[in-house]
């Protein structure tokens, strides 16, 4: 249904700005007066937003219609926020459409809105937009209707969302020197090799003496890469296309799933990311009331890991059958034995939720100092190796060059 920007005047003259879904613009216009409003201005807003909002087909607009976690945060901790002040949930909704900045959002908050003034539950209306809310956020909402507690749930999902967003951040600010010393230095040698090396080595094709062995592996190097530079090109897009495809078979995902989880450092920080993920996502859902095996369907579905999706299936097949949660988990020997013991302990002292929240934390931590410790790692030995490559372009040119002088001497 088309969904309309309006502006117009209220019973006291005030202009008024809004959102509203409508068959038509007359029918727009009609909604608007029923309302108690003078429509002054209306425009139509486009549709690519709601179709990617759903999980529709891409567009070319669905890339500046894409809608951030970081805002889907922002709005439900305003949310949280206007219902602890006293505002019905639909009023709440109405006042948040004109704080929202994104066009997008703009026109799920109003779907929202409007499903709810129809009789619909807030969760069933979040599940119309599965690439915003997640199953998470849809069933912690759920959990937080039916108790009653729907403000306490919305905050935490705001914290849950933010902290996420926050440890995501971190990880992409200190892998970003390392990535752009990587490129800078692949294009400063390709750049070398296709272009500098050539001029600068034309010097000894008249020379009739053999000229050192660096030199001559130098000018093989430099003459491949100019004439077959395209053939690597198509090599790594045909990789890259190869892994992207493979990554949408379960098959394909399982074996690169295993495949990290067997590296040396990047497997374990791959492993504490994805039991961090599931702790924190248990424990929220178990706090709010979830119960367990739903709670790890969801968990399921959410923690990002083949091999631990897997490993959480089967451990809610045996918890149905009554045996612990720390059992089932270990059993398949992919988390770590802390948060396994300390599971346990959640179970025994009833303090299974706060014990998640404390495994969340310190695996995020310690995935954090990982990453940290790397990249303080790689930095010198991006400069090393570069500092390498250019020694060696060096001396290769230089070599034949001392040869020439002692002869000449």
């Amino acid at each position: 249904m088309p969904v309309y920007d309006y502006t117009a005047l209220d019973s006291k003259g005030k202009t008024i700005t809004g959102i509203v879904d409508a068959e038509g613009d007359a029918a727009a216009r009609q909604k608007i007066r029923a309302a108690g409003n003078y429509p002054v201005d209306i425009r139509q807003i486009g549709d690519d937003s709601e179709r990617q909002a759903k999980g529709h087909s891409w567009t070319p607009g669905s890339i500046f219609g894409r809608i951030r976690p970081v805002e889907v945060a922002v709005m439900t901790r305003q949310l949280a926020t206007l219902i602890g002040a006293g505002f019905p949930l639909v009023t709440a909704l109405d006042s948040l459409v004109d704080q929202v900045r994104s066009k997008a959002f703009k026109k799920v908050i109003a779907s929202l809105k409007d499903a709810l003034v129809e009789g619909s539950s807030f969760a069933d209306a979040l599940e119309k937009f599965p690439n915003v809310f997640t199953e998470l956020y849809i069933n912690m909402v759920r959990a937080g209707e039916t108790s009653g507690t729907l403000e306490i749930v919305l905050l935490r999902l705001a914290d849950i969302t933010e902290s996420q967003q926050a440890l995501k951040a971190r990880v992409q600010t200190a892998m970003l020197y390392p990535i752009i010393m990587t490129a800078a230095g692949t294009l400063i040698l390709f750049f070398l090799f296709i272009y500098v090396i050539p001029n600068i080595t034309s010097i000894f094709e008249d020379v009739h003496q053999v000229l050192p062995l660096p030199t001559r592996i130098l000018i093989g190097t430099s003459a491949i890469i100019k004439s077959f530079w395209w053939i690597g090109l198509i090599i790594i897009v045909l990789i890259i296309t190869a892994v992207r495809l493979g990554l949408k078979t379960y098959k394909g995902r399982r074996f690169y799933d295993r495949t990290m989880l067997s590296l040396p450092v990047f497997g374990t920080i791959a492993s504490k990311t994805a039991v961090a993920r599931l702790a924190r996502t248990l424990g929220s859902l178990l706090d709010n009331g979830v119960s367990m095996l739903p709670a790890l369907q969801i968990v399921e579905n959410i923690v990002g890991n083949t091999l631990l999706a897997e490993a959480i299936r089967e451990a809610g097949s045996s918890v149905s059958k009554g045996q612990s949660l720390a059992a089932s988990l270990g059993s398949a020997n992919l988390l770590p034995s802390l948060a396994i013991q300390m599971i346990q302990v959640g179970e025994q002292s009833g303090e299974l939720e706060n014990m998640l929240y404390k495994i969340a934390d310190i695996y995020e931590k310690e995935v954090e100092t990982t990453i940290m410790r790397l990249t303080a790692l790689l930095e010198p030995v991006m400069v090393l190796v570069m500092a390498g490559a250019v020694l060696f372009i060096v001396l290769s040119i230089c070599l034949p060059i001392f040869e020439m002088n002692t002869l000449i001497g």
